[in-house]
């Protein structure tokens, strides 16, 4: 039942063919995206009815690249970060990759596509990986749990890497709930680490994940490979107007942590009402766990809620935030399932 629903989340289609007759519309917590998304204004229909300019982008890069506290040179657009976890193989060509898993699957799916044996790793002897690896990846903070690596130890991970010709691919697809956590914070401005590849979203935080955004940061000889095979126009018109205006509004993302934070708090004691244990996660989705958390799934889904199960861990469920009116629809759904 639940096999094509752990893959990935956001499966409306499949949902709608699998639970025929559900009252529409679908509420999609299956996917850890702001649900209010940020109010971006989009390009002209001028800039859509042309290809957008190299410079446009580079001032694009230039823009995020302050966001993340890093040179500009360091950083590469791409149409999101599955594009660019899907361009790394190609350009870095290991053979040995270790993933700290559980995890996002997309990593170890890009890697063996382009041959590579994938090993799983524990995020407590990372130091081990060093000797076995010719790629480290890890997610930061980990996307279904939250775990976060202090950013020194990632260093000092980069650094091992670096001294037998290794790398570290750090993805902080869902760092912008928690900055600090990022290991850029930690470069001061300077890229002083050759080894380390970080991986940023723009549309999981700003709640615009159809526009397809995100970046590359790495040594600016990496990012000048990664860009001749990304090719010329990497991202849209309306990516760009949309990052343009989004990352220098501070006051925005602020307050944004703020809400998704409280609005986190109260899905976890809906969850936990619900009779389910709450495992951790990030202020954009919870992750929680209950002996028939499959048959949770169902129930949730013939309610026309789709959530996120695992097919490793059947007892868990990640839950997205709802929208501020789908609230009182999900807290019902949530207790029938109970029963």
């Amino acid at each position: 039942m639940v096999e094509t629903f752990a893959i990935h989340g956001g499966r409306l289609s499949q949902a709608r063919r699998r639970f025929v007759g559900v009252v529409e519309p679908w509420i999609d917590l299956s996917t850890g995206v702001n649900p209010r998304p940020y109010p971006a204004r989009p390009a002209g229909s001028r800039a859509r009815a042309r290809l957008p300019d190299p410079e446009e982008t580079a001032t694009l890069e230039t823009v995020a690249a302050k966001a993340f506290a890093i040179g500009p040179h360091a950083v590469l657009a791409t149409p999101g970060v599955e594009a660019a976890i899907h361009l790394l193989p190609g350009v870095l060509r290991a053979y040995r990759v270790g993933i700290v898993e559980p995890t996002y699957g997309g990593h170890a799916e890009a890697w063996r596509a382009a041959g590579a044996v994938v090993t799983r790793l524990d995020r407590r002897l990372l130091a081990a990986a060093t000797d076995s690896c010719d790629v480290v990846v890890l997610v930061n903070p980990n996307n279904p749990d939250g775990e976060t690596v202090p950013a020194e130890v990632l260093l000092d991970l980069a650094g091992r890497m670096e001294t037998r010709d290794g790398w570290l691919v750090v993805d902080e697809a869902y760092v912008e709930v928690s900055p600090e956590v990022s290991v850029l914070a930690h470069l001061g401005g300077a890229w002083r680490a050759s080894r380390l590849i970080v991986l940023r979203s723009f549309g999981k935080f700003y709640g615009l994940p159809g526009l397809r955004l995100g970046f590359v940061a790495a040594d600016p000889d990496m990012i000048a490979q990664l860009r001749v095979r990304q090719g010329e126009w990497p991202v849209s018109a309306d990516a760009i107007a949309a990052g343009l205006q989004a990352y220098p509004d501070g006051p925005w993302a602020d307050r944004t942590r703020r809400r998704l934070s409280a609005d986190a708090r109260r899905l976890d004691d809906l969850l936990i009402r619900a009779g389910l244990n709450v495992l951790g996660g990030t202020s954009l989705f919870r992750l929680a766990a209950a002996a028939d958390a499959q048959h949770r799934f169902v129930r949730l889904a013939e309610a026309g809620v789709l959530t996120r199960p695992f097919d490793h861990a059947p007892t868990w469920l990640r839950f997205g935030l709802p929208n501020p009116d789908d609230w009182p629809r999900v807290e019902a759904a949530l207790m029938e399932s109970a029963r």
